[in-house]
């Protein structure tokens, strides 16, 4: 899918056509929509690198263009990891700015939807900051989304005999290193940008990418926060799964003899042979008697170890 937009008097427009000063948004090109991109000046190499989903941050610049490759977070609740990251190529070539992506993201529609009321599509590096800001605050949603879903997988735990919940923190453990190596890809790549100054020509450029680097550390700490607390739960959680295990495993086998009691019994006075009393009118009532004084007592016995 491939969408141009333009601000202009009237905001942040689409258009059907290319024109100076527009944001060209690629996702997921067909072969039509690369063979555009490449007429337009973008090279092959650089749309391969930003549909690669290997490819690692980086920045190169020539004299007539710049090319920044970023990870970005994406949320897939159908896969085995929920939470991953894929690149964004940015491409600044001339008086246009090209995005392309594998995928469609939140962050190219909080562009588009006119979030940031500064953002001039005219402006090339400007724009360039505010999806590196909007990519940091992605980021940062995810990983509080995932907190809350841990939250409540920990709830579970706490009364699970099996391994499905662990499992499933250990899917969120997976994302959440693949947030780590992402975010810190994006840093050294944002600081290479700073050190070269692409963002020097207005004041508020330099501020913003100052804002960017604050809120991608964020992102950075949260994540190693996160990820150690959940490696701790998981290693604490595996030996409160063996202890509730320990526990049916203790109520079954109090249940196993408790039941057994009036088995016993019955074999005895069940025997071939002379008993003692069985002669007595009230036998029959006194072997269940018997019988259930032995269970009872054995099941307050097994209660008080707190066996049920």
């Amino acid at each position: 899918m491939l969408s141009i937009y333009k601000t202009t008097e009237n905001g942040l427009e689409t258009l059907d056509t290319i024109a100076n000063g527009a944001w060209v948004n690629v996702v997921g090109p067909t072969p039509d929509e690369i063979e555009k991109l490449v007429n337009w000046g973008m090279d092959m190499d650089y749309i391969n690198y930003s549909l690669d989903q290997d490819e690692m941050p980086r920045m190169e610049r020539d004299e007539d263009y710049t090319f920044i490759l970023l990870r970005i977070p994406m949320h897939q609740p159908d896969s085995d990891i929920p939470y991953n990251t894929v690149p964004l190529g940015i491409m600044i070539l001339g008086n246009k700015i090209i995005t392309v992506c594998r995928y469609d993201s939140d962050i190219f529609k909080s562009l588009a939807n006119g979030k940031y009321k500064q953002l001039k599509t005219g402006k090339r590096y400007r724009l360039s900051l505010y999806i590196f800001l909007e990519t940091a605050a992605r980021y940062l949603n995810l990983l509080r989304e995932i907190n809350r879903v841990t939250e409540l997988v920990e709830d579970r735990l706490q009364k699970s005999t099996q391994n499905r919940e662990l499992l499933e923190l250990l899917k969120y453990q997976k994302s959440l290193t693949y947030f780590a190596t992402a975010l810190r890809a994006n840093e050294v790549m944002m600081e290479r940008v700073q050190k070269t100054q692409l963002f020097n020509y207005y004041e508020e450029d330099q501020d913003l990418l100052e804002d960017v680097l604050t809120e991608n550390q964020q992102a950075i700490q949260m994540t190693s926060i996160n990820t150690e607390i959940l490696s701790s739960m998981m290693g604490a959680f595996a030996s409160v799964i063996s202890n509730n295990l320990n526990g049916v495993m203790k109520a079954l086998a109090a249940l196993t003899i408790i039941f057994n009691v009036p088995t016993i019994v019955a074999s005895f006075y069940g025997m071939n042979v002379y008993l003692p009393g069985e002669s007595h009118p009230l036998a029959y009532v006194g072997v269940i008697g018997l019988a259930l004084a032995l269970t009872a007592t054995a099941t307050v016995f097994f209660y008080k170890r707190n066996w049920f």
